[in-house]
């Protein structure tokens, strides 16, 4: 009986590191949410906070994430990523989105923006709960992993070492990468929250498939130029932080620009 309840543990704990529903770790989903707490509109910040009360979109954030301690939201698991095969051109990935109607990122993100701004009669459990998971997955599709291929996981099954220590492509993204920089999610803010008018009003435009497409071609480079076991250190650092700052950035000042239509 002991044996059996190790082995259950065991395999539990592979599938919640393998199901690749983790992204930018708690700092970088801070990061995300404070910069875009910089660009709500007067409105959209005074409904949020009749919904999540004191609690900052910076708090709010990790939420999806702290959950998964409690079995009975297992059922969100699959809804902080979107796997997509190699290869894909624009139209090929938006003919996936079309036709996929799994649980997963993109059809989750667009179920809650329309039940956000839809359905006033939602409850206000219902409206936390909502607002913590559409602020997580706008986080979630700017880490390019989130939407890396199926047959490794988005990049969890390719083992690399970090400084010598074992990890996979999918956690180095997560939140090494971010880790390595030694930052709060406040000085991280600070660092990089400069982009101007243009090319705030750039990103703004885009459309969530755009933001899928964006990412998953960056996903595309970096399993071109990675090997099972690398080592990699200073040098991956160097080549990749602009990348994912800019990813970062994006993620922030999109999310303020979907809280601001639907709140504001």
């Amino acid at each position: 009986m002991k044996k059996n309840m190790v082995m259950l543990a065991l395999t539990l704990a592979l599938l919640f590191i393998y199901n690749g529903s983790f992204a930018w770790g708690l700092t970088g989903h801070r990061v995300v949410a404070e910069i875009a707490d910089h660009y709500l509109n007067h409105k959209a910040r005074r409904n949020i906070q009749k919904i999540l009360g004191n609690e900052s979109l910076a708090m709010a954030a990790n939420w999806p994430d702290f959950i998964k301690s409690d079995p009975a939201f297992n059922y969100l698991n699959s809804w902080h990523y979107i796997n997509f095969k190699s290869g894909l051109n624009a139209e090929q990935l938006n003919q996936q989105l079309e036709q996929d109607t799994t649980a997963n990122a993109y059809n989750k993100l667009t179920m809650l923006i329309r039940q956000l701004k839809g359905v006033p009669s939602l409850d206000q459990n219902t409206k936390i709960m909502y607002l913590r998971l559409l602020i997580h997955i706008v986080g979630d599709i700017h880490q390019p992993m989130h939407t890396g291929r199926p047959e490794d996981l988005g990049g969890n099954t390719i083992k690399l070492y970090w400084f010598n220590q074992a990890t996979n492509l999918h956690r180095l993204w997560d939140e090494q990468l971010i880790d390595f920089q030694q930052l709060s999610y406040t000085e991280y803010t600070r660092s990089i929250n400069f982009a101007n008018k243009q090319q705030r009003a750039a990103w703004e435009r885009d459309s969530i498939d755009q933001w899928l497409y964006e990412s998953y071609q960056i996903a595309e480079s970096l399993y071109s130029e990675i090997q099972q076991e690398e080592k990699l250190s200073y040098r991956y650092n160097f080549d990749h932080i602009a990348t994912l700052n800019q990813q970062l950035l994006k993620g922030g000042i999109r999310l303020a620009k979907l809280l601001n239509e639907i709140f504001g």
